[in-house]
């Protein structure tokens, strides 16, 4: 699945929270789509805080 078509989902799912639920609800799925990026981001490159944390150019992998 392309990065488009990621955003493009994300983008629809916080549309449908802050129409139906309003802006809290649409402050809730940003905050656990934010969670969830980085809970994913760390499984896929490993669970090192400090290789997360380091910008990417800078990265000893």
């Amino acid at each position: 699945m392309s990065r488009a078509v990621i955003g493009m989902l994300v983008g629809m799912a916080l549309a449908f929270a802050g129409f139906f639920g309003g802006f809290g609800a649409f402050l809730l799925v940003a905050a656990l789509g934010a969670v969830g990026a980085v809970v994913g981001r760390l499984l896929d490159d490993g669970t090192d805080w400090r290789d997360f944390l380091a910008p990417r150019d800078r990265r000893t992998r």
